[in-house]
């Protein structure tokens, strides 16, 4: 990987040609979106944005209502999308203010914000026009 970032090769490895996302790509969404509802994330809502933007196949929106919750959220994502899918992200910011988490993985983008932040941006209003993926949190055992 002489010249290439991490970024520009994982551009390069999963360039699709008919903007058909992956498999792995959504698999990966998944993966975090059962990682953000183990730590008690809410209003999970998974978006397949490859037919309406270049910039990933998949968005993942969670909400954590503290700062602490949004970080330990965004670890529990980190480690099993790592562990599940042998992936790190690509970048991640907002990890010191914790109000809004944005985890890049190239093909899959997580935002893990705070309800405030959340209602404020309205990122479902501004990718209203994708698809949403079915999600079901897993049941609480009584």
């Amino acid at each position: 990987m002489s010249d290439l970032t991490q970024l520009e090769y994982s551009r390069t490895q999963s360039t699709v040609t008919d903007n058909t996302p992956s498999d792995e790509a959504r698999g990966l969404i998944l993966t975090a979106a059962q990682a953000a509802d183990d730590r008690k994330a809410v209003d999970i809502v998974l978006l397949q944005v490859s037919e309406v933007c270049y910039l990933a196949d998949y968005f993942a929106i969670v909400t954590g209502f503290s700062n602490v919750q949004v970080r330990a959220i965004s670890q529990a994502i980190a480690d099993q999308v790592e562990e599940e899918w042998g992936r790190l992200p690509l970048r991640t910011q907002g990890l010191s203010d914790a109000s809004w988490v944005v985890m890049d993985y190239g093909d899959a983008i997580i935002h893990i914000m705070k309800p405030q932040e959340r209602e404020f941006y309205n990122l479902e209003a501004f990718w209203g026009h994708a698809d949403r993926l079915e999600f079901s949190p897993t049941p609480e055992d009584s």
